[in-house]
């Protein structure tokens, strides 16, 4: 029955060309029966890496990884070969890159004076010490929809841990108070090695050229239909003998002709897979003399699609949990195109890093707290040799800067560069001729929003006849939202569950349960 069946993924994230390869590998699906639909020019979604030397490079984020909790993540990658490294795959060309360029990040925090924070210490009061430990011992079940904030003290939000440990995994102290106790557990290695983010693995390149590039071209290959430019306005779900089906989508293809000509799939006894919802989904890109536009979700359609399908339908999720309250949801980022190397230079001599070396460096008394990070260079597949970039952002879009009299989210990329001299000290001239282009995210950290059991649905929901959801707004056991393993993690439960698969899937590593790994951040702690 594979070898007829078909499969449609909507949204062309790293879920859905996960999920696909998935189809191929493990299902033994044609890759002819495999078709994404994609209502961008590019596939990828936040795993996004465009520009040029001219026009200026702009990524929207960085994702970080490591080897000790990506597990479905990098046993994919082990399957898709190099496209620049014959006879290695993506996972054996990341490995030897971090061999050679390995992160000890030496000015993790900087304050108002431009003064290297010492971190050595957390910073911990023992409150604070018996605060953290009674909520990460604390049962998800009596958490609830609570916040960060109904279980840590003010104090606790001054210390050196959360400064580092928030603008490395983007949480707010109103954020969900179960996701940053499965952080805690999910990271548990991490708590020991944040102040020099250690355990951090980068790819070669952006995760764009570096991950999604090289999973095109092995889906390619196969046969597998990418369409871009063509969005999927609407489905017909119903129900049938006490199981929901999806019979059909409409699509508006911008690929059939000059005007974007709305078509009809019919699906019906095939695979469908959702991509509900998208922490980058109404982003919006600004230039050195513009800021970026305002965007809501009316200006998409991945959470309208959700919510039509889940009215109604509870064991589909409630999006509205998510996607209600932009104010708690946004920040801003944006990337810098250089062709002189004056400030990396600086930088570097600053932080005592190399670039690639170092790690995030936050202005911890930063309005916006700001935080950039230089990778190694080359970053983009097309980057000459003589021009650099670097990517930063800042948590509080919402508020006046500390040299520029604007809130971030209002700023050009020539008063993001502005700012952030402000805090280095440097001379204007550093970034003359840069280029900076800034991002709008209202909905970036939106999979962190307080939620209660039943917000998110199962990547299959109960009842379901022949799709599935795919995104980082589904149900997982003990893993953590805002990594690309949690989406590569919900392909693959989606694609053996909907084909009967029953190959195990990896594990999710129990580092809490390690002696090793509690007893390293309990001394951590104490300090």
């Amino acid at each position: 029955m594979t070898s007829t069946r078909k499969a449609y993924f909507i949204g062309g994230g790293i879920g859905s060309l996960a999920g696909a390869a998935f189809l191929i590998r493990d299902g033994g699906m044609p890759g002819a029966n495999i078709r994404i639909l994609e209502a961008g020019l590019l596939m990828g979604g936040s795993l996004d890496g465009t520009g040029d030397a001219e026009r200026g490079y702009s990524m929207r984020g960085g994702r970080m990884l490591t080897t000790d909790n990506y597990e479905c993540t990098w046993e994919l990658f082990k399957s898709i070969p190099s496209i620049t490294r014959p006879g290695l795959s993506v996972f054996d060309e990341t490995m030897e890159f971090n061999e050679a360029h390995v992160s000890k990040a030496m000015a993790r925090l900087v304050d108002g004076r431009r003064a290297k924070v010492p971190v050595a210490s957390m910073g911990f009061s023992m409150h604070d010490r018996l605060e953290l430990l009674k909520l990460a011992n604390a049962d998800e079940s009596t958490l609830g929809a609570s916040c960060i904030t109904d279980h840590l003290s003010p104090a606790f939000f001054q210390t050196e841990f959360w400064f580092m440990w928030v603008t490395t995994f983007a949480f707010q102290p109103w954020h969900s108070a179960v996701e940053f106790r499965r952080y805690l557990h999910r990271f548990m290695l991490e708590f020991s090695r944040i102040e020099t983010l250690a355990g951090v693995k980068r790819t070669v390149l952006n995760q764009y050229d570096s991950l999604v590039v090289p999973l095109l071209r092995w889906l390619e290959a196969q046969g597998v239909h990418l369409v871009n430019d063509c969005t999927v306005t609407d489905i017909d779900a119903r129900e049938e003998s006490g199981r929901l089906e999806i019979f059909s989508l409409s699509c508006e293809d911008k690929n059939v002709g000059r005007d974007q000509v709305t078509t009809m799939l019919s699906v019906k006894d095939e695979l469908v897979f959702l991509q509900n919802g998208s922490m980058t989904d109404a982003s919006s890109l600004g230039s050195m003399s513009t800021a970026p536009a305002k965007l809501k979700k009316s200006h998409k359609s991945s959470w309208t699609l959700w919510e039509k399908l889940a009215k109604g339908r509870p064991a589909l999720g409630r999006p509205e949990a998510f996607n209600s309250c932009v104010a708690q949801s946004d920040w801003a980022s944006f990337t810098v195109t250089l062709k002189d190397p004056a400030f990396f230079d600086q930088m570097q001599r600053f932080t005592g890093n190399e670039a690639g070396t170092g790690g995030l460096v936050t202005f911890k008394d930063s309005n916006w707290l700001m935080s950039i990070v230089l990778a190694h260079q080359p970053h983009f597949a097309n980057q000459p040799a003589d021009v650099q970039v670097f990517w930063g952002y800042g948590l509080f879009p919402d508020r006046i800067g500390n040299f520029v009299a604007k809130a971030m989210a209002d700023c050009t990329g020539a008063e993001l560069l502005q700012e952030l001299c402000g805090h280095l000290r440097f001379d204007p001239e550093t970034v003359a001729s840069a280029n900076c282009i800034p991002c709008r995210m209202p909905y970036i950290t939106s999979m962190f929003m307080p939620r209660a059991a039943g917000d998110r649905p199962l990547p299959v929901p109960e009842d379901t006849a022949n799709f599935a959801f795919i995104s980082q707004f589904v149900e997982i056991p003990l893993d953590t939202v805002f990594t690309v393993e949690f989406s590569v993690r919900a392909a693959q439960m989606a694609v053996y569950q909907l084909l009967g698969i029953t190959k195990p899937i990896p594990a999710v590593s129990a580092h809490d349960k390690s002696l090793h790994a509690q007893f390293e951040a309990l001394v951590k702690a104490l300090k």
